[in-house]
């Protein structure tokens, strides 16, 4: 096999350290006034607009008939219900637990494939599940988080692994950036239309809307371009590996900037769950 393009490999990198700070400019956003909904809000009708640019500028083409219609309802349904229960868990638990919660979602991940797209599970596979699941249980051990803190963590990896399942199934022909900006813009749609509703909060200082605007173009476009270029470089396998340095960021700023903590024996298990995602990733790409 080629070695993976060292280019490529930075490009997730970045990728990784800018979704992995999302959780921090989050917990800032939060701190000057802003609600999740209006955090939300903000985010994608930003990072929508820059996606749509960019398209505009590339000239490439959007997802018609069918491959449309998916987007949008994975944008206003799938990734509204991931980012809403992601956010939300901020508020109940630990950015750093949060965020290894998340990545329960390549164990989920293989369930669904396995039963929707009939994919095989092989024993190894099997033995990875198990091992993810009892990683998971140490990391959901020792506080840091209440119980609907780690309901919202767990629905957020739900929500992202019936996504990407989806995704998968229904847009794997489709441009990948085209899609995700039909998704994030219809996911501005859908809070827009809910705001009558959700009555959504803004920050009221500049430095709130500082943090949002980092959460807009750093941790969602900048994330997802970054993760593009790389993945186009060293493949899905490569990528969905060393995407795991994603969490390992979020408890390192976590740590540092918020003085928050993780026991070890979550981050042990945290360990396991990320070794495990790495090396489901591996199998999922030899079979």
């Amino acid at each position: 096999m080629p070695r993976p393009s060292a280019s490529g490999i930075a490009f997730i990198v970045v990728s990784a350290f800018a979704f992995g700070a999302m959780a921090i400019f989050a917990r800032f956003a939060y701190a000057s006034g802003a609600s999740v909904t209006g955090v939300l809000a903000a985010r994608f009708a930003i990072a929508g607009t820059v996606l749509a640019a960019v398209m505009l500028a590339t000239r490439r083409p959007w997802p018609r008939g069918r491959p449309l219609a998916v987007a949008v309802g994975m944008g206003a349904i799938g990734y509204v219900g991931q980012a809403v229960c992601f956010f939300a868990a901020l508020n109940h638990a630990s950015a750093g637990l949060v965020a290894l919660l998340l990545y329960a979602y390549p164990t989920l991940v293989v369930l669904l494939s396995a039963a929707f797209l009939h994919e095989r599970l092989t024993a190894r596979k099997a033995a990875l599940l198990a091992a993810s699941f009892a990683g998971l249980a140490l990391t959901l051990g020792g506080g840091q988080g209440t119980a609907t803190g780690i309901a919202l963590g767990l629905a957020a990896a739900a929500f992202y692994s019936v996504y990407i399942v989806i995704g998968a199934r229904e847009l794997g022909h489709t441009d990948a950036l085209a899609s995700t900006t039909v998704v994030c813009l219809s996911a501005a749609a859908a809070l827009a239309l809910s705001a009558a509703v959700t009555e959504p909060r803004f920050p009221g200082a500049a430095w709130g809307w500082a943090a949002i605007g980092a959460i807009a173009i750093v941790s969602t476009v900048v994330a997802i371009l970054a993760f593009f270029a790389g993945l186009k470089r060293v493949g899905p396998a490569v990528a969905s590996i060393v995407s795991t340095l994603e969490p390992v960021v979020t408890v390192a700023l976590a740590w540092v900037v918020l003085g928050e903590a993780l026991t070890p024996m979550q981050l042990a298990g945290g360990a396991v769950v990320l070794a495990c995602a790495a090396f489901l990733a591996r199998a999922g790409n030899t079979g």
